[in-house]
């Protein structure tokens, strides 16, 4: 994996990150919690997406800075 799709993924976990925490944070996700006591599934995944993307930007930026 290359340094420019390392980035990619990096930023792109990030803001997934952030939109998947405004998204559990919303009053969709409460009224969702109250009757099934879990957050929307949109929130959820967006929260996964955002982990994993996060950790492959930053495993194939390791990866990158390891070979030079």
């Amino acid at each position: 994996m290359n340094k420019s799709v390392s980035l990619a993924l990096l930023a792109g976990g990030i803001l997934l990150l952030f939109f998947g925490i405004i998204a559990y944070d919303s009053s969709s996700s409460d009224i969702s919690r109250f009757f099934t006591g879990s957050a929307t599934d949109k929130s959820i995944w967006m929260l996964v997406g955002g982990v994993l993307g996060t950790v492959m930007g930053l495993g194939g930026l390791w990866r990158v800075s390891r070979k030079t």
